[in-house]
């Protein structure tokens, strides 16, 4: 047992900081003997925890393991079952109660005693011991040196007592006298009695020493007292002295005290004298205004570059002045109130001639552009002049009028504007409305006037220009549909209709219209949005920074707080001498942009409007052109005029786009074929053909992809219903005609234009071409060969009852006699003239344009020979040995179909 229980001191408890005290060897009561170990241990550091741990032994027996611990304090009662009888049973009852049986009564009885001697050291809580000896729970004795021994008190006590130790070590001079003393007496180590009496003599020889040397020593005491009284004799007058001097200082004292009083006043005085000083030059440098700021403010020129710095200086230094922080009680000063009002009085004066003065620039810069403006128009409102001449020589350039100067010669003013609009807002506020009402008044002359050049550019024509309502700068479609379809087909030279549907729309088909026209407006349509791009921009740039406005921050759609500039104020609520926050200059710049080019919306939604009317096709060049410049607005600036207003008039055009595309499919199925003559390609597939075509060369590499995907999705699955709906409705043409032709003309189109969205329809489209080819060959080719064809009809339904092959010559119908005349009937002049109806039969059924007739022509012919080798497959296998043969052979009828394909 020692050896085990060195074993798991060594390999468990150590490891864990903890030490063994007892060890009984157990097996569960019971149940089938399965040894284990029960521990008592205490941890060696503090504060002492004391548990009982179960060891078990590994199931390969080479170590041991420990499989549960409980904290001593949560055992209960501990029942040794009988105090009177040995007995290696017993009971620990924690949460739950163990019932234990030991290997041996003695190992259960040290076990026991350990746990009491435990409970009695580390436990308030005291268990309770049943049926134990009473031997078991003795008393634990004292600690002591003497009373326990080192191993004991180690493993019981477990270190938390420490024994005092009284004894005093010597100093090494206390053992260097003993040394010097033990080695002068010769009896000192072999006679400690006689070493005792020894020391003891000499030490009362040594107190009689001591008491004579005291004695002796009265004399010399005496002699000190009377020195120490002749101490305290000086020490008192000393005492007098200081007294004296104390007065003395006292005196001076007073008099210092009246010194340092005056020098403090001196002091303070001073103080006070600098700080005014201070508060006189922080109002001297900071609330006068220099004579050459003042009369600038009066009287200087605001026409000159100049002036208008000198101006612009004068009016910052003005601001600082005025913005001064005053230190507290400045205000309640005479000369800072009078100062004060002075300036306000500066800065109204100055406000007033600069307003006067940019109000009178404003209205000089609108004269001079409605001048430049009516000198450009001039000639079109003059009677009986030649337009067409003028519109050569004026409108040779779709251009708008440039900005560029009048803003360079505004910019100069914009730090004044900058200086009006935090100091009196409400002139600033009646400039940017005076700004606004002139420049949208001249913007909608040159906008609509730009607007109609274009539209006259578009129909080609200037005269019949105003009987469509193309007349002055109303720039609206006043004429009617028969007059505008009549104008595009004179400017056109009668090339073409109104109508890029896909169906006749308006007695002329898709394929007339001129690419040259659609070119034309294409260009003419890039140009406008290329000419009204840069306006809006330059001037949005313009108006941020002449007014001092935040933009390239603002989210659309955030109008909160902004109303119509109409009204006669930006904001709700702001007064007219306070600035707007942020958030409402960003919403000033929006409405300022959307009151200066009202006109752009709806003169782009009528130039749309006349485009889509000429020609529906031209929705597919404005959706392109407008997603694009849509799309760059977009990365300029989200929230901008030009992206919101292009972004709305995006959606009139996709509506057209989608509309246009509605009309295709509606006109497919409103499609009436002719019941006398053969379908052919029908209009609608080879208007897609066009249709196609046309869309990838103009959405090549564009940004509304997916629109013209979603288009082609739609148009595809309306052809390919109309087309069977057609074929089903066809009487001259048979349906698989019909159905084989348009769906190899529609797989044609697809595999030449390569349209990544239409695969999975390509594949559909070949199948059904396929599919109906073979149906077509098969119903028409028949069976030319009607007798022979029912003769082996017969003999493989007497095989099919259980007759074998080289057996059916013997059946009376089926003999060699009946093949022989069978074959017979049909010679090979009578087979080529069967075939030779056949193909004229299918050339009545195909049309030239799709050139099918060689094809079927091809897959007639193998399908003939098919039937034919099955033929000669049954005689072989019925009639083996026979000598019976087909009157033609294969060659035969090769040369048969080449010499009648040659032949028509």
């Amino acid at each position: 047992m020692t050896a085990i229980k060195h074993a798991l001191q060594r390999d468990i408890f150590t490891p864990n900081d903890e030490r063994l005290l007892s060890i009984v060897n157990v097996c569960k009561a019971g149940k089938k003997k399965k040894n284990c170990f029960l521990c008592a241990t205490v941890t060696t550091e503090r504060p002492v925890q004391v548990k009982m741990v179960k060891v078990k032994k590994s199931d390969k027996g080479d170590f041991y393991k420990r499989q549960i611990a409980w904290a001593l304090r949560d055992l209960a009662v501990v029942d040794a079952k009988d105090a009177i009888k040995e007995n290696p049973e017993f009971d620990l009852h924690f949460e739950k109660i163990y019932k234990w049986v030991a290997s041996s009564t003695a190992e259960k009885n040290a076990f026991i005693s350990c746990i009491w001697k435990l409970n009695q050291r580390y436990l308030r809580k005291k268990i309770d011991f049943v049926n134990v000896s009473s031997q078991l729970l003795e008393e634990l004795p004292k600690v002591t040196e003497e009373s326990v021994p080192s191993g004991e008190n180690q493993s019981v006590t477990g270190g938390d007592e420490e024994v005092v130790d009284v004894y005093q070590e010597l100093n090494a001079r206390e053992e260097q006298d003993i040394e010097i003393m033990m080695e002068g007496c010769e009896c000192a180590i072999s006679n400690a009695e006689a070493f005792a009496e020894r020391l003891s003599r000499e030490l009362q020889v040594l107190d009689g020493a001591n008491i004579q040397s005291i004695m002796a020593s009265e004399k010399q005491v005496n002699i000190l007292m009377k020195l120490l009284d002749e101490a305290l004799k000086e020490v008192d007058q000393i005492e007098l002295k200081l007294s004296s001097y104390e007065e003395m200082l006292q005196s001076v004292k007073e008099q210092m005290d009246q010194i340092s009083e005056s020098n403090h006043l001196i002091h303070l005085s001073n103080t006070n004298n600098v700080k005014l000083l201070s508060e006189i030059e922080f109002l001297v440098n900071h609330m006068d205004l220099a004579k050459g700021h003042i009369k600038a403010l009066q009287e200087g020129d605001l026409a000159s570059s100049r002036g208008i710095e000198a101006c612009t200086n004068a009016a910052d230094a003005l601001l600082q002045c005025m913005n001064v922080a005053l230190r507290p009680g400045h205000d309640m000063l005479l000369a800072v109130k009078q100062q004060q009002q002075r300036f306000s009085d500066l800065r109204e004066q100055f406000a007033r001639r600069l307003a006067s003065h940019l109000n009178n620039v404003f209205v000089q810069q609108f004269t001079q552009a409605l001048l430049q403006l009516y000198n450009r128009s001039y000639f079109l409102s003059v009677p009986g002049h030649d337009q067409s001449s003028t519109l050569a020589q004026h409108s040779v350039e779709l251009a708008l009028p440039n900005h560029h100067p009048f803003h360079r010669d505004l910019l100069r003013y914009a730090k004044l504007m900058e200086w009006l609009k935090s100091t009196d807002y409400g002139k600033y506020e009646g400039l940017t409305k005076n700004y606004m009402d002139y420049l949208s008044r001249l913007y909608e002359r040159e906008i609509k006037d730009f607007f109609e050049v274009a539209k006259i550019k578009m129909t080609g024509t200037t005269k019949e220009s105003k009987k469509f309502g193309l007349h002055g700068s109303s720039g609206k479609l006043t004429g009617s549909t028969s007059s505008l379809n009549k104008l595009s087909v004179q400017s056109s030279g009668n090339r073409r209709s109104q109508s890029s549907s896909l169906l006749d729309m308006g007695n002329m088909s898709a394929s007339d219209l001129d690419v040259a026209d659609r070119t034309k407006f294409d260009k003419i349509f890039e140009q406008v949005l290329s000419e009204l791009e840069p306006l809006c921009l330059a001037e949005q740039d313009f108006i941020s920074k002449f007014f001092k406005l935040q933009q390239h921050q603002s989210m659309p759609g955030t109008m909160t707080e902004a109303e119509d500039l109409d009204g006669g104020t930006f904001s709700r609520q702001h007064n007219a001498g306070v600035p707007p926050p942020v958030s409402s200059e960003k919403d000033m710049i929006r409405q300022m942009m959307i009151k200066i080019f009202r006109c752009i919306e709806p003169e782009l939604n009528n130039l749309i409007a006349l485009g889509d009317k000429i020609d529906s096709f031209n929705s597919l060049y404005m959706l392109v052109k407008m997603s694009h410049h849509v799309w760059t607005a977009q990365n300029v600036d989200p929230a901008s005029f030009l992206s919101t207003t292009l972004g709305n008039v995006l959606v009139t055009v996709k509506r057209n786009f989608d509309k246009c595309i509605s009309n295709q499919i509606r006109q497919m199925e409103e499609v009436k074929i002719s019941k006398k003559s053969k379908v052919g390609i029908l209009p609608f597939v080879a208007e897609f053909e066009e249709f196609a075509g046309l869309a990838e060369s103009i959405f090549k590499n564009a940004e509304r992809r997916g629109d013209l995907d979603k288009a082609y999705t739609k148009l595809i699955r309306g052809v390919f219903v109309n087309v069977e709906k057609v074929a089903n409705e066809s009487q001259k043409t048979p349906r698989d005609v019909v159905m084989m032709e348009n769906f190899h003309h529609i797989f044609a189109t697809l595999s030449r234009l390569k349209i990544s969205c239409l695969e999975a329809e390509k594949k559909e489209a070949k199948q059904k071409y396929t599919d109906h080819l073979q149906s077509y060959v098969i119903y028409s080719l028949g069976q030319p060969l009607e007798k022979l064809n029912h003769f082996f009809e017969g003999v493989e339904a007497r095989v099919a009852q259980g007759i074998r092959e080289e057996e059916v010559s013997y059946q009376l119908a089926f003999n060699k006699q009946e093949l022989r005349k069978v074959i017979k009937e049909y010679p090979g002049k009578e087979v080529k003239k069967g075939l030779d109806n056949l193909y004229k039969k299918v050339d009545k059924h195909l049309c030239e344009e799709e050139n099918l007739l060689q094809v079927v022509w091809h897959s007639m012919q193998d399908e003939f020979i098919r039937q034919y080798k099955h033929f000669e497959g049954l005689i072989a296998r019925c009639y083996p040995g026979s000598g019976v043969t087909m009157e033609f052979t294969i060659q035969d009828i090769l040369d048969y179909c080449s010499s009648i394909a040659q032949s028509h």
